[in-house]
């Protein structure tokens, strides 16, 4: 199993941040709702996903080449360093607060969706020894986008198909209002 924290440096890694502030934000807060902010992300999960983006086994035009340059080390260097920054998150959109609300923390029962707070947590924290990411205060753009292609299929980096699972079951109005309630989340 993956450890929970990452061997690497947070002084190597930040040195080694340049290139990913671009997309992600020197200090690993993204400035574009497109792309995933990093700070506060635990180290196991950043590094899991980079080794998916680098052997191919989760697909990104910009992010499939800047992992395949890296190295185990400066893979482990980025992850400690994104998660020793402190993330700054959003707000949920008021329209969106009660459903999203709802899903997060309850899920649906009629449609047997599953509760997101059963895996991550009712702050959205996650679990870093079971794997699960931190998602609180992540755009709800990226959310959405994540959810809609774990339902599509084009995302399969969830063990067990866990994620697919349950984003097959969400409408498109629970995918928005539940990552509307994840930005807002701390």
């Amino acid at each position: 199993s993956t450890p929970a924290f990452a061997a690497g440096s947070v002084e190597a890694g930040q040195a080694k941040a340049a290139t990913c502030g671009a997309c992600h934000g020197m200090d690993g807060n993204s400035l574009s709702p497109e792309w995933p902010s990093l700070a506060g992300q635990h180290a196991s999960y950043i590094e899991r996903q980079l080794k998916a983006f680098k052997a191919g086994e989760r697909q990104n035009d910009l992010m499939s080449p800047m992992a395949m340059i890296l190295s185990d080390e400066d893979m482990a260097d980025l992850a400690a360093y994104f998660a020793s920054q402190k993330a700054r998150g959003g707000e949920t959109e008021p329209s969106k607060l009660a459903t999203g609300q709802r899903v997060y923390r309850s899920g649906n029962l009629s449609t047997g969706v599953m509760a997101c707070a059963g895996c991550h947590g009712p702050t959205g924290s996650g679990n870093p020894l079971a794997g699960y990411a931190s998602i609180q205060g992540q755009h709800a753009t990226y959310v959405a986008n994540q959810l809609r292609a774990y339902r599509a299929g084009t995302r399969q980096t969830d063990p067990n198909q866990m994620m697919r699972n349950v984003a097959a079951l969400l409408s498109d109005e629970e995918i928005d209002a539940v990552a509307s309630y994840v930005q807002g989340l701390r």
